[in-house]
């Protein structure tokens, strides 16, 4: 996925800036990161307030193979619900609530 269809996908959020990083990009609103593009897929920010809506809307969380020596470990990022891609108004609920985790996690 390209930088302008990222920007596109978020266009209800408001301006995003996309920055590489970790063999992907990552996403910003307003300075706080609130997704990633890794291996071609867009991953949301979740917390323990989001994080249940994720998972009940079938999303699926981001659990990278880990380093040698450690297990997978489970990040705070998920996929973003099938029903939200082709629905802009459900991806801008999609992205509000990411960005408000990527707020409250940057205020710990």
């Amino acid at each position: 996925m390209d930088d302008d269809a990222i920007r596109d996908l978020f266009a209800g959020l408001g301006p995003v800036a996309i920055r590489r990083m970790f063999g992907g990009k990552g996403i910003y609103h307003q300075g706080i990161v609130f997704a990633l593009l890794v291996g071609g897929e867009i991953l949301l920010k979740a917390d323990a307030q989001t994080a249940p809506a994720f998972k009940a809307a079938g999303s699926r969380q981001w659990v990278p193979a880990g380093h040698r020596g450690r297990g997978p470990v489970a990040m705070p990022y998920w996929s973003i619900p099938d029903h939200a891609v082709d629905d802009p108004d459900e991806m801008t609920l999609w992205a509000h609530r990411a960005f408000e985790a990527g707020l409250r996690s940057r205020k710990k």
